[in-house]
């Protein structure tokens, strides 16, 4: 099943100008990234700061020094990054998943903020057959040209999930049905106790905090992946493909007469 069907691009396009920005947003365009210049003001602006509202569009305020830095053309203080992917909505694909009699596995990523660690876990996760990734709109890595390098092209081929009201988001897939398995180092079961042939929804965390805890409360279950060595731990992309391949290797294990 294809869920993106935009055309794969080189890297994230620039587009810089207040009428331009709003007119990439108007017609459509996936927004990566989007920088105004603090203190500036006016009516063409203000149309700009509705329609950022209207499409739930997330807006950094930043020095103009940011701004001269990213391009030396007349900015306007304004600069947005239009994304090479198309992102899509969860609440979309699961309802298709159970119609077409497929069992959803998922993969949430709570804040992953390296570029190439989300390249290498969304690479992980098209080999291993994950059905979407769901990142948050804010603190997340962007899906840039790293990225899609990092991930040999996964990107394009596996459906990314942005949404703003993550909770949300996350509630939404308990509803529909779906266990949540939160991989951290708070609890003493490993990643072999969940049964992973029940449909899944496994919450990987940050680099530096792991999965925020909020999320640890909600979760069916807490999973950590056992270590016997002094350094204990390991990076989330490889930590990631270890519990993803447990799912998977379940899944392969025929039904039990």
């Amino acid at each position: 099943m294809t869920y993106n069907s935009r055309p794969a691009r080189e890297s994230n396009q620039m587009v810089f100008g207040i009428r331009a920005v709003v007119e990439a947003i108007r017609s459509g365009k996936e927004i990566e990234a989007l920088y105004l210049q603090r203190g500036i003001g006016g009516a063409l602006l203000n149309e700009l700061k509705e329609l950022l509202t209207e499409y739930q569009i997330t807006a950094q305020q930043v020095p103009v020094e940011k701004l001269n830095r990213l391009t030396q053309k007349n900015h306007q203080g304004v600069v947005a990054f239009i994304s090479p992917i198309t992102y899509q909505k969860i609440e979309s694909i699961i309802p298709q998943l159970f119609e077409n009699g497929q069992v959803p596995l998922i993969l949430v990523l709570d804040a992953i903020t390296d570029v190439r660690n989300m390249g290498a876990i969304a690479r992980t996760a098209e080999c291993a057959g994950v059905h979407a990734i769901v990142i948050p709109a804010k603190g997340s890595a962007q899906i840039n040209p790293d990225a899609i390098k990092t991930s040999a092209g996964a990107l394009y081929k596996i459906p990314v999930c942005r949404h703003d009201n993550f909770i949300q988001t996350v509630k939404f897939l308990q509803e529909s049905g779906l266990q949540l398995v939160c991989c951290t180092e708070k609890t003493k079961d490993d990643i072999y106790t969940p049964d992973y042939t029940a449909p899944t929804a496994i919450i990987m965390g940050s680099e530096e905090d792991g999965v925020r805890n909020e999320l640890i409360r909600m979760a069916d279950y807490l999973a950590k992946i056992p270590m016997y060595g002094e350094i204990e731990s390991l990076n989330v992309s490889v930590a990631t493909g270890v519990i993803l391949y447990e799912a998977i290797r379940q899944r392969l294990q025929p039904p039990t007469p």
